[in-house]
């Protein structure tokens, strides 16, 4: 297949939605010869800071002079992104060469009965990821699982290190819908005698996957809670982490409060992967942290006015935009807001609405999206500062106006939304 039939084939393969199960995964990867286990790896999951870990820990890999893999859902603008060497996304040529490869596995396991129908979009991008770093030969791949954790097509690889970053309400039709019932889900990345780091606040949350990791032998490591401690300096915007054997003064270039979080999470895996199995320096660790760039995250895209992007598809993280902006951003503020339709659009509304002198409801071009009218029905106590525009390119120039030279345009509900953002402008920050 070329670049264009490859997408063409993602795009017909999309539509399948979500399938729990890895069963289509370890028949695929078995029919790849399972390149997942020629090189280590570590797995990433959690509800937020789970992008933000793994950029941070292949950044520190890769200083290090490690061929390091990363792989990360969803995409901004290329699918290509998700699969990543030493930073650089795949290449059309590799990525084109690697996926015809993999749906010729498929077509002949659905042939010879192997597989009833094709795996579903992330499982096949996850199985293509995995074959292309054993192509690369790379030294340590990074990996962020998609949903959940027990489930997700990730979770066929043994890691040396197991991170969960965060733990709250999400994809609650699918997880359950208390934290304890998510981390459960998530603890299911947890292996046998293999370290876990967790950096979960929530402390039923956290009692859940220290049992998980204790019923299985595996040693528990907490960022963060009721050991290794965490400031926050200002106004220098730097963060002093003793993680127990070591003190890091860390200034991350990744900006909101939430990044010392997820740079101590980094930092613990690094600590875990430098006793057990290739000596880290310090310097390079931070380094790593502070230099890492991850774009879609607390992103200024534009300065006339100031346009900042941030997925906030969930109450955490729309409370961290939130706090973010208050401080960073200037009035009229105009909010331009899509969503998922399966998110909690009126929690959402509670926590970003009251930061808008104006709401642009919009929408992305994705088959779960929810429409304008939709958000609008569900947040009627915002109707006076609601405005419908379901074309994101003319949503945004509203929202622009609307800001004019000294205001602020904020734009929060969904990655999906920040990729639109991103076809339409350059990156300032």
């Amino acid at each position: 297949m070329n670049y264009d039939q490859c997408l063409l084939y993602l795009e017909q393969i999309q539509n399948q939605g979500i399938k729990f199960g890895l069963d289509n995964v370890r028949v695929l990867l078995s029919a790849l010869q399972n390149p997942q286990e020629r090189y280590p790896a570590v797995v990433v999951a959690g509800t937020n800071g789970k992008g933000s870990v793994c950029a941070m820990l292949s950044r520190i890999l890769s200083l290090h002079g490690f061929r390091t893999g990363l792989y990360t859902s969803p995409h901004l603008i290329r699918v290509e992104e998700r699969i990543r060497v030493n930073g650089r996304p795949i290449s059309k040529r590799d990525f084109s060469r690697g996926l015809t490869v993999v749906r010729g596995r498929i077509e002949s396991l659905i042939a010879d009965g192997y597989l009833i129908s094709p795996p579903t979009y992330f499982e096949i991008m996850t199985c293509l990821a995995l074959y292309h770093f054993q192509v690369r030969e790379v030294d340590m791949a990074v990996l962020e699982v998609g949903m959940g954790g027990r489930y997700d097509a990730t979770n066929v690889v043994r890691p040396v290190v197991s991170i969960i970053t965060t733990i709250s309400l999400e994809h609650q039709n699918y997880l359950g819908d208390t934290t304890e019932k998510i981390a459960f889900e998530k603890a299911g990345i947890i292996k046998s005698e293999v370290p876990v780091v967790c950096a979960v606040k929530d402390e039923a949350a956290a009692a859940v996957i220290k049992a998980r990791a204790e019923e299985l032998g595996a040693p528990f490591f907490h960022a963060l809670d009721g050991g290794p401690d965490l400031k926050e300096t200002q106004p220098d915007r730097a963060f002093l982490y003793n993680s127990g054997s070591e003190t890091y003064m860390l200034r991350p270039a990744l900006h909101g409060r939430h990044q010392g979080r997820n740079a101590a999470a980094a930092i613990t895996a690094a600590e875990c992967l430098s006793e057990r199995w290739r000596p880290l320096s310090k310097p390079l660790i931070v380094k790593g942290v502070d230099s890492v760039r991850w774009p879609g995250r607390m992103e200024v895209i534009s300065r006339d006015p100031l346009v900042l992007i941030d997925g906030a598809h969930n109450p955490e993280g729309a409370e961290a935009f939130r706090d973010h902006a208050l401080i960073h951003t200037h009035a009229p503020r105009i909010l331009v807001f899509a969503v998922m339709r399966d998110k909690n659009i009126p929690v959402l509304a509670d926590i970003l609405f009251p930061l808008a002198d104006k709401i642009v409801l919009t929408r992305f071009p994705y088959y779960r999206a929810a429409d304008p009218r939709e958000i609008q029905e569900k947040t009627q106590c915002w109707h006076d500062r609601i405005i419908l525009e379901p074309d994101v390119g003319h949503a945004v120039a509203s929202a622009r106006k609307l800001a004019g030279k000294n205001g602020s345009v904020l734009v929060a509900g969904s990655l999906f939304l920040v990729g639109e953002m991103k076809k339409r402008f350059s990156s300032v920050s």
